[in-house]
């Protein structure tokens, strides 16, 4: 019988896996639960197939792991499965929804992140985390000083001020037992800044060695991090027919609910990968804020429609650059004035 398995439908969890497996026209051959340990085995001894999983954090890696033993591997969108789950959820049905879906003509399908794509993304959650918990830290000592009337100036970067004092033995203002409990946060906030210092040159020396990352800075609001970011979540430009659908994909593009020929625009879709459309949103702003005057085309822009709007529109213009030299090659050069107005 498992010559004949054609489809297998695979979904996965962190102890017991569900199998579906399927003939080429879609009539069931297979139901079975598998043990994690199992699974590697029970793919290696079959005949080569079809195997879609369900696109989630570790399906890259069982997808690899699959494929390395012969098998086609597809990753199929979770909100693309659901639709295909008769009755009751449960994992025997889960599986065999996504054997079915996998087969529709019209499916679209994750791309197999490789290692070395996953070990630079794993550094830029962790800087996201430690970016969350330097905020959380910030806040924190500027609250509970707060109680006590000690106000510090805005942004993260003059939390120094208020640190400083509170590791003044004689500010008067702030009492003794406030400073020595404070000073464990003051103690993680630089601990937390170290590590991110620290994370930011490694990123940078992956973006010097990295011709894409190279050539994609050259973009105005494109750095190493955005850089870095794009270049190991893309496993191949061609994936994307055309900039507008890179562009789609990051949620850069207004959101659609149109009937009856009439066409509804709404704002951008906010799909996808929220990571890299605010690391480019942030870029625009950057832009904005240096280059509001120098640029004419942008102040006519500026004039027109609200900060945000133009930071948005900025974003989806440098999404389909980055497409366009990750496609074709080349680095950016900025337009004549007089032609982009």
């Amino acid at each position: 019988m498992s010559k004949d398995i054609a489809l297998i439908g695979l979904d996965i969890a962190k102890l017991v896996f569900q199998v579906h497996g399927a003939d080429r026209e879609g009539h069931p051959l297979l139901r079975r639960r598998l043990r994690r340990d199992e699974v590697e085995g029970f793919f290696q001894k079959l005949a080569p197939c079809i195997v879609a999983l369900e696109a989630c954090p570790s399906s890259h890696y069982w997808a690899r792991l699959i494929r390395s033993h012969g098998h086609e591997v597809r990753l199929v969108p979770a909100q693309f499965v659901r639709p295909f789950v008769k009755s009751n959820k449960h994992d025997a049905a889960d599986a065999e929804a996504i054997c079915e879906a996998m087969v529709r003509p019209t499916m679209r399908f994750v791309p197999i992140k490789e290692r070395e794509q996953q070990e630079i993304l794993v550094i830029h959650r962790v800087r996201e985390t430690l970016m969350r918990q330097r905020t959380q830290l910030i806040n924190a000592i500027r609250g509970h000083l707060a109680e006590f009337g000690v106000i510090g100036d805005k942004r993260a970067h003059n939390i120094g001020v208020l640190t400083a004092r509170i590791e003044d033995p004689d500010d008067p203002e702030i009492p003794d037992l406030v400073k020595s409990a404070l000073g464990h946060l003051v103690v993680q906030l630089r601990r937390v800044e170290a590590s991110l210092a620290e994370i930011e040159i490694k990123l940078g020396a992956i973006a010097r060695h990295v011709e894409a990352c190279r050539r994609l800075m050259t973009i105005p609001g494109v750095g190493v991090i955005t850089a870095t970011a794009l270049v190991s979540s893309v496993r191949d430009p061609a994936d994307f027919k055309s900039g507008r659908h890179f562009a789609a994909w990051l949620g850069l593009v207004p959101r659609q609910h149109s009937t009856g020929g009439v066409d509804k625009l709404g704002g951008i879709s906010k799909r996808g990968n929220g990571y890299l459309r605010r690391l480019l949103i942030h870029g625009a702003r950057s832009v904005m804020r240096w280059r509001r005057k120098s640029w004419t085309w942008l102040a006519r822009i500026r004039d027109r429609r609200p900060a945000n709007v133009v930071a948005v529109a900025m974003a989806n213009k440098t999404a389909r650059v980055v497409w366009a030299l990750l496609r074709f090659g080349g680095v950016y050069h900025q337009p004549p004035l007089h032609a982009a107005a």
